[in-house]
């Protein structure tokens, strides 16, 4: 990938526990890379030419550059 050209999102974690799962790009989705956030936590992360794919599990905010995106409560 170029220079970190992908944009960037934001996680905010809403409860403790909050698990962010990185997936692989390829022929096979696979699961890669996964972190823990405590409530209040911030992470900060883009796509790369590993990277296809993020799932979210717990209470969180999302927020792009097409808005905010909260998780079911």
């Amino acid at each position: 990938m170029e220079q970190n050209q992908a944009e960037y999102f934001v996680i905010k974690a809403k409860e403790n526990g909050v698990q962010v799962i990185g997936l692989t790009r390829g022929q096979h989705t696979k699961f890669h890379h996964t972190e823990k956030l405590d409530k209040g936590e911030v992470m900060i992360a883009q796509f790369t030419d590993f990277t296809s794919a993020v799932k979210i599990r717990g209470k969180a905010v999302v927020m792009t550059k097409f808005g905010e995106i909260h998780t079911e409560e």
